[in-house]
């Protein structure tokens, strides 16, 4: 077992996968949010120039510069800042259990491809065995000992075992597609495959694998995130009942007094500029509109809440599935492997010395043969059935079980 050929699979899917590659740019683009949102909005700058001039007592205006500021009320920015942070965070959460998705789809397609060479093998031995049990009933047909029929119905099954690889050529051709999509690699792009499965790990207790995913699955940290980001905008919704305000400058330009009687008895200050203070707040006047933000954030809130409960109902569905599964299918295998493929070699062997001394028949000789068939191909789908729902398994728990089986008690 290469087990560098699936960690350089896994690797290439997470370096070049297209969904990957544009939620992380999306969680990028999500840590420019808060310093953005922290800051005062701009301040406002304006000139005035007066085409008719207004005349004062000091003379004409003929111009007025002036800047203002606006100051949220006490607590929003920091408010508004928390909520982008948190935000933030649940993009990057999301992004890593996109990245999980992908390790355990792109291993149980490994799996799966690894299982399809298996059973060519498997097939092709057959094959050679056909025609080998063939040449010997021709012989014997020939001979005038054995029956035609022997003869036909062996070259059938030699005709649906070629019938066999087309189809394992068609569902790999299948898997390495969906495999080079994950990767984004051309079709037909050769996937490297070890020679055979990983050993079986010895599974941890249930108890132990749902405590590892209901503390470390980042779709139930996102989750918790946004309820956390949802409350905070739930507070900052509560604040838009305040005003927010504006201060600022204001400076006039005035020109001297040029009508005669300024010009005889000039008033004090006379052509001396303005300089005024700007101050103001915004009124929040209209409460239903205020209302409904507040109700707003509260039911997403109560969104995001609900959202957990249904991601933690779908590990424990998925938790409770597996753990009835794997062990079946590990008596199956165990089934497999200690009896009934020792049975089906040992039936074989008895046809064929039966076969060999003139007491059986090509056709039992073939239905022995057909069974042994039968019993190596179910004992590969049964292991490969194993691999793969351990991998799902690990993906459920989002730790590898070797980790929880050295950390606390096996089952």
């Amino acid at each position: 077992y290469k087990r560098q050929d699936l960690e350089r699979l896994a690797a290439e899917v997470l370096a070049r996968n297209p969904r990957l590659s544009v939620l992380t740019a999306k969680a990028r683009s999500a840590d420019h949010r808060a310093p953005q949102v922290r800051s005062l909005p701009d301040p406002m700058a304006s000139l005035t120039l007066f085409l008719l001039q207004p005349q004062t007592r000091v003379g004409p205006q003929r111009a007025a510069v002036g800047v203002s500021q606006r100051l949220p009320w006490f607590g929003k920015l920091k408010l508004k800042e928390q909520a982008a942070l948190l935000e933030a965070t649940a993009t990057w959460t999301r992004v890593e259990a996109l990245r999980l998705e992908l390790i355990t789809k792109a291993r149980a397609l490994y799996l799966e491809l690894q299982y399809l060479d298996r059973e060519q093998r498997i097939v092709v031995e057959d094959q050679t065995t056909l025609e080998h049990y063939e040449e010997l009933a021709q012989a014997r047909y020939a001979s005038g000992v054995g029956i035609g029929q022997a003869v036909i119905k062996i070259q059938a099954e030699i005709t649906k075992a070629r019938a066999r690889l087309l189809d394992i050529q068609e569902r790999r051709a299948a898997l390495v597609a969906e495999t080079n999509a994950l990767r984004d690699r051309p079709e037909g792009t050769k996937v490297n495959l070890g020679a055979r499965l990983p050993d079986a790990t010895k599974l941890p207790a249930f108890e132990a694998i749902r405590e590892s995913a209901l503390t470390g699955r980042p779709e139930l940290v996102e989750a918790q995130v946004l309820i956390d980001a949802a409350a905070v905008r739930v507070d900052l919704s509560k604040k838009d009942y305040r005003p927010d305000f504006t201060v600022g400058l204001n400076y006039a330009l005035v020109g001297k007094r040029d009508d005669l009687a300024g010009r005889l008895n000039p008033p004090a200050g006379n052509g001396d500029d303005i300089l005024g203070v700007i101050g103001g707040v915004n009124l929040p006047i209209w409460r239903s509109k205020l209302a409904a933000g507040v109700e707003q954030a509260i039911q997403q809130r109560l969104g995001a809440e609900e959202t957990r409960r249904a991601i933690t109902a779908e590990i424990n569905g998925d938790l409770a599935n597996l753990a009835r599964r794997i062990p079946l299918i590990q008596e199956q295998l165990a089934l497999f492997d200690e009896i009934l493929t020792a049975q089906a070699e040992e039936s074989l062997r008895s046809a064929e010395a039966a076969y060999a001394s003139g007491t059986a028949s090509a056709l039992d000789l073939l239905d022995a043969e057909r069974v042994l068939l039968g019993v190596r191909i179910a004992a590969e789908r049964a292991r490969t059935n194993l691999a793969v729902a351990t991998a799902k398994l690990e993906g459920v728990a989002a730790t590898p079980l070797r980790t929880l089986a050295r950390n606390g008690s096996a089952s």
